[in-house]
């Protein structure tokens, strides 16, 4: 994700971390070593001793066994550690340090006396008390925060049915997406569309969808070239997070002919498309009225009305609705998708009777919004929203339980505190119907370990495929 959004969570991730692992300086390894940096290649892998990390039960010992990849051997010139730090919805932390191992370097015992989860980090240390870095980001990061040195961020889930929300449903909850509905019925459904593109035997078109709020819906919608009517299923995909242009996601050209469907991506937020870039700046100067960037203006937050994803929300309702409009569209096959605050709008597409077929949400952001400032205690990053009542109306739990469709939860990360599993746990528990869930260990918001991971898929639906390409802005540029 090369955005604002990515340098924005890479300087909480990086804060967090400081905190996390107080050191003595902070160095490079390669300095260290005449040749290449022996630890350009390592990577720091865990697993718990069950198969299910998120199926232990209270009080049941969890053990992580830490193993390193691609070290041939432990450097002799330095004294090299394995440094952990375990922290949990429990409020509880233990630290600890083992000596760096090839294979099996570390073994961590630990359990829990209430439902949630438990967080464990580490770090390879050097003789310093500094961490080893690479010379180069770390493999699966280059696209995220550009980490550099050998760590792990996993975890382990207890007692996962018995989380609770923070905060109760509102009671007016379908009352007042039922008022939505009707100020969208309001604005007669048309569009302008404008075809920029062939690639790959796909029509290419920027539309701009009216829509009721303060912006249209605009995107890019690809249609295979010459399909007939009612021909092609129809796939849906929304943004992460964050401040930047939408690019056209050209990826989906291949897919679209391949599986005859029809895509549309929507940004977030309905700015026009094709202007130079002093529009772009003052619009996002213009969204930002928190100085902390969209949506955390708290006082905003306080009333549904006035919560900027109102705006948002609208728009994926009509970005459906004008995807079911087109002729080629075959009335069956509908499928919403999208990574991180993606995520979220895929779930109020599922949850609010749209007629979606299949949600495919990855890394769900904003599932149970007024965890951070409750009294849960429940582990969080330092990257959240500030809490008002009006937030619940868009809470992705409160929408996925109403879903009517299949929820394939793409992945959920047990190192992800900037949408912390404690949240994606309530969320797969709150889905009514066919579902599953990836729980992917060792992995972050943005960042996924290279090579084979411990991986617990449960649910009783066969997942249909990987990640959405569209979550996290991969197809975005700043």
């Amino acid at each position: 994700m090369t955005s604002q959004c990515s340098n924005l969570i890479y300087n909480f991730n990086h804060e967090n971390r400081q905190s996390t692992f107080r050191r003595a300086h902070y160095a490079s390894a390669r300095a260290l070593f005449a040749g290449p940096n022996p630890f350009d290649i390592v990577n720091l892998k865990g697993a718990t001793d069950k198969a299910n990390p998120v199926g232990y039960k209270i009080g049941e010992p969890i053990v992580f066994t830490l193993r390193t990849e691609n070290l041939a051997e432990v450097p002799k010139d330095n004294r090299y550690r394995v440094r952990w730090k375990r922290t949990g919805d429990d409020g509880l932390v233990k630290e600890g340090e083992t000596p760096l191992k090839v294979g099996e370097t570390c073994v961590v015992t630990t359990k829990m006396d209430r439902a949630g989860f438990v967080r464990l980090e580490a770090r390879v240390v050097g003789g310093g008390g500094w961490w080893v870095q690479r010379s180069k980001p770390a493999p699966g990061c280059e696209n995220w925060y550009k980490e550099k040195s050998v760590f792990f961020d996993g975890g382990a889930g207890v007692a996962v049915d018995q989380i609770a929300m923070e905060n109760p449903e509102p009671k007016d909850f379908d009352a007042y997406w039922k008022k939505q509905k009707a100020r969208l019925a309001e604005v007669p459904l048309s569009a302008e569309r404008k075809e920029v593109a062939t690639v790959g035997g796909c029509k290419v078109y920027a539309v701009s969808i009216a829509c009721a709020g303060p912006r249209p819906a605009t995107g890019y919608l690809y249609i295979p070239e010459g399909a007939a009517k009612k021909s092609c299923g129809a796939r849906v995909a929304f943004q992460g997070y964050g401040a930047y242009l939408q690019a056209r996601p050209d990826w989906a050209a291949g897919p679209c002919v391949a599986n005859r469907e029809i895509f549309l991506e929507i940004n977030a937020h309905g700015y026009e498309l094709g202007h130079h870039h002093g529009y772009y700046d003052g619009f996002f100067k213009s969204i930002n009225t928190s100085g902390k960037g969209y949506v955390f203006n708290a006082k905003e937050n306080a009333d549904p009305d006035t919560c900027y994803f109102n705006g948002m929300a609208l728009r994926v309702m009509r970005a459906i609705e004008y995807v079911k409009s087109l002729p080629e569209w075959n009335g069956k096959s509908l499928i919403a998708e999208g990574g991180s605050q993606g995520g979220l709008q895929t779930s109020w597409a599922a949850g609010l009777g749209l007629g979606v077929t299949l949600a495919r949400p990855s890394i769900t952001w904003g599932c149970d919004l007024g965890m951070p400032e409750g009294k849960s205690g429940r582990l969080r990053g330092p990257w959240h929203i500030p809490y008002g009542k009006g937030l619940d109306y868009y809470d992705a739990v409160n929408h996925i339980r109403r879903a009517k469709c299949p929820v394939e939860i793409t992945r959920a990360g047990l190192g992800d505190y900037t949408c912390p599993p404690s949240g994606l746990a309530l969320y797969y528990n709150a889905v009514p119907g066919k579902k599953s869930i990836s729980w992917v260990q060792g992995s972050e918001h943005g960042f996924i370990p290279p090579g084979e991971n411990q991986v617990a898929v449960l649910g009783n639906f066969k997942p249909t495929g990987g990640e959405s390409k569209s979550q996290n802005a991969s197809s975005s540029v700043k």
